[in-house]
């Protein structure tokens, strides 16, 4: 059915229970899996505890990313298993939307696939919905794992 899976992944509960079915779609067809973290571009401002706060540097910042995003894709490739043609991507982008959209094009995948925290009601609305953003504006199937 799909020959490229771009699976969005960052380390949490919700991004490691998906790989489980990720795994089994790219085994059933014959699939290759593109992995793709998003990290923001922009330092944080760190605070101590008093009211000083201090900042970071871009490169520090960016060296932080590039190593828990090297975790996060090792740790994620484990779980997918053996026998599954495996490509990581880190992408740097304040809107993860965007940044998940823009890897699909780059890696050239044919679906996108997602884990979704399945809020309703209120929760939706004042938390967002990031696998909601990348839905509205794909051009791809969107393939949302609950």
């Amino acid at each position: 059915m799909f020959k490229h899976l771009l699976v969005p992944v960052d380390g949490s509960d919700l991004s490691k229970k998906s790989l489980k079915k990720v795994a089994e779609l790219a085994k059933a067809d014959g699939a290759a899996v593109t992995l793709v973290y998003v990290s923001d571009p922009l330092p944080p401002m760190i605070y101590s505890d008093s009211t000083m706060g201090y900042g970071v540097s871009q490169k520090e910042h960016k060296t932080a990313c590039d190593a828990y995003a090297k975790d996060v894709f090792k740790k994620a490739v484990t779980q997918l298993g053996a026998g599954i043609e495996v490509k990581t991507m880190h992408i740097s982008n304040s809107a993860l939307s965007e940044g998940i959209l823009a890897g699909a094009k780059r890696a050239k995948a044919d679906v996108i696939v997602m884990a979704s925290h399945k809020r309703t009601g209120i929760k939706s609305i004042l938390l967002g919905s990031e696998t909601h953003e990348v839905i509205v504006h794909s051009k791809l199937p969107v393939l949302v794992l609950g």
